[in-house]
């Protein structure tokens, strides 16, 4: 294997996830609508063009992508450039974001580690490094302590009710023993992990967890649905008002008398609130963990409706050791699965339990049964080095490009030229995209080792988007996924005659709003989110017009227009999801007017400028996906 043959193995989509390879299953509705579809004629070789799974012909080499090419040459290099020079000593606002600089391991220069966010991960990836390393370990001495029971290897002992294969049979056996083995393991190494990143507030996560979890088992199935979801968002705004509940304000509650400040300081609760773990704000965490106590409530709920004397993998005669991931997700495990201890297991599983991928239960208890065949030795290195190199990626970009220091000290933003601006909040949204992706691939490194299949959750680059839904989809897919599954389908958003016509569009609409307001509300309860929240959910109504205006069955014969048409469209998502996120993650509403681009001469220029290389930028997406399709790989985003 040569080198590039290697680079190209290295950043596939297969390495990435093999949720994306090609499947029968995959209907065609999911390739791009600016493109044609995969029921397009495919002609002979003889001369003519030639559809290969659904794609165009290549246009690498024409004319047009010539240009498009001498544009990335000269745009790319710019772009880098100019953020590069705003963050040099001789810039006039370098005095007044250099306190937020540190000293860099690169020689010369100095890392912008002032995004709090992120640098908690940088700063304890040694430690996290450790604990990847022991936790599988661990868990191979704790297998080889507790191997697998004599009676399943000769098969002679009873399937549980509601159980799949034959009591006989010693694979499905071995398959239950694995279960309990490794949720044995994991209920033993997540209590020490959660005691030792939240000290004595670790009791607090179990006592919601165990409300949730008698929410879900004792109340009438009708009445489940909306009190997890009052409970849950409850939990939401009661940990954010309640700061965490520390305990010295419990015990001054407790008190039966006034307490002076010295006393309160010095109460019980105050001792119990000094060892708070490494990481004492639980409750920041504990957002993530509230999305698994919903699956966990939903999959049983839905579980007991289908409940029957077989099992459905029975019923539909699949393979349980090579369950697709929708039938990991959709098929509900055996009745007995839904017990508090394999509950306690899924929320709080330790390469997952601080940021995730999302993983639904019942996907979590197939998986504990059988290791997922997409899990093997090389896939996992090579998804490895591309983490690694996403991380010297990030290490360079703090070295060399101040971005967050510079939004943080909040600079007088007109001593920026328009385009210096536009480049800084480009660069922060980068910032922005790398910082989420780095924890979530490195955890789900972390259960790929421990054979835990989570989804990817970052399938595409940042700048690798045109299209507002698609967007979604792909940026924090798992909780996307989640979101389709708990929240977008029981309002109605599955498909349908309901959701098809003017009104089934309207209807659509009011969901994406009640949707992004859950989402807002999710990262965290500020009225700037929620501001956020509601300009994305606007933001997607262009898409959704043009979409009804311009219908690709009126341009099969135009296909060419139908292309320029779709890249003026994607021109205007782009601009409006990075308004979006710029008011909402990054420089604020005073940084996005600072750039002037609709209030002077240079700033028009500059937009009209912008606006030519994202229009080449689109194309290039385009062809991107025409070439995933000719390699028949269809992806939703």
């Amino acid at each position: 294997m040569t080198l590039l043959q290697y680079v190209g193995k290295l950043y596939s989509v297969d390495t990435l996830d093999t949720r994306f390879t090609p499947s029968p299953r995959t209907p065609s509705s999911l390739i791009d609508p600016a493109q044609p579809s995969p029921r397009e004629v495919k002609s002979s070789g003889d001369g003519s063009q030639k559809q290969l799974n659904g794609g165009s012909p290549p246009k690498w080499k024409t004319k047009e992508f010539a240009v498009h090419g001498l544009v990335f040459l000269v745009a790319v290099p710019l772009m880098f450039f100019t953020v590069y020079q705003v963050s040099q000593p001789w810039n006039p606002s370098f005095p007044k974001f250099e306190p937020l600089l540190s000293h860099g391991w690169i020689p010369g220069r100095k890392v912008d580690n002032s995004d709090s966010q992120y640098a908690s991960f940088r700063d304890n990836v040694p430690y996290l490094f450790v604990l990847m390393v022991m936790h599988p370990l661990l868990r191979n001495i704790f297998d080889t302590l507790y191997p697998i029971s004599r009676m399943v290897s000769k098969g002679t002992y009873n399937m549980m009710p509601n159980g799949s294969g034959s009591p006989s049979d010693p694979e499905y056996l071995k398959a239950d023993d694995r279960l309990n083995r490794r949720i044995n393991f994991d209920i033993i190494f997540n209590l020490l992990f959660i005691g030792a990143l939240h000290g004595f507030s670790a009791p607090k996560v179990l006592i919601i967890l165990s409300v949730n979890y008698v929410l879900a088992t004792r109340l009438k199935r009708e009445y489940v649905p909306g009190v997890t979801w009052v409970f849950n968002i409850g939990i939401l705004f009661a940990n954010e008002f309640g700061q965490g509940y520390p305990y010295s304000k419990i015990a001054a509650r407790l008190s039966p008398w006034a307490l002076s400040q010295d006393e309160k300081s010095a109460n019980w609760g105050s001792y119990l609130d000094s060892y708070g773990g490494l990481n004492p704000r639980w409750e920041i965490l504990f957002n993530v963990t509230v999305l698994r106590l919903i699956s966990f409530n939903f999959d049983y709920v839905w579980a007991k409706d289908r409940s029957g004397n077989s099992s459905p993998v029975e019923k539909k005669q699949l393979d349980p050791t090579n369950l697709s991931e929708r039938d990991r997700v959709d098929l509900p495990a055996k009745a007995q699965d839904y017990s508090f201890r394999n509950y306690l297991a899924y929320a709080l599983y330790s390469p997952l339990y601080n940021a995730g991928p999302i993983l639904t239960f019942n996907d979590y208890i197939s998986q504990q049964r059988y290791t997922p065949k997409s899990i093997t030795r090389n896939r996992t290195i090579l998804y490895g080095i591309r983490f690694f190199l996403a991380l010297l990626a990030m290490e360079v970009m703090i070295h060399f490009i101040y971005v967050v220091a510079i939004s943080k000290a909040q600079p007088a933003w007109e001593i920026y030229s328009p385009f210096q601006l536009s480049m800084l909040g480009y660069f922060n949204l980068h910032h922005i995209w790398l910082k989420l992706l780095l924890p979530w691939r490195f955890f789900r490194l972390w259960a790929l080792i421990d054979g835990i299949d989570p989804p990817e959750n970052m399938v595409r680059c940042m700048s690798d988007n045109y299209s507002t839904f698609a967007f979604w989809r792909g940026w924090h897919r798992s909780f996307n996924r989640w979101i389709i599954r708990y929240i977008y389908i029981p309002l109605g958003g599955s498909g349908g005659s309901a959701t098809r016509g003017r009104w089934g569009t309207l209807r659509g609409v009011v969901n994406l709003f009640v949707v992004f307001s859950f989402v807002a509300m999710w990262h965290d309860i500020q009225l700037r989110l929620l501001v956020w929240g509601w300009l994305i959910s606007l933001f997607v109504l262009p898409e959704v017009v043009a979409t009804f205006l311009f219908p690709k069955h009126k341009w099969q014969n135009r296909k060419e227009a139908y292309r320029i048409i779709c890249g003026i469209g994607g021109v205007g998502n782009i601009l409006m999801m990075m308004a979006a996120n710029l008011v909402g993650f990054a420089v604020g509403l005073d940084g996005v007017k600072g750039t002037r681009m609709l209030t002077s001469d240079i700033g028009l220029v500059v937009l009209a400028a912008v606006c030519g290389a994202l229009f080449t930028g689109v194309q290039v997406m385009f062809e991107l996906r025409q070439q995933e399709l000719r390699q028949g790989i269809h992806m939703k985003c």
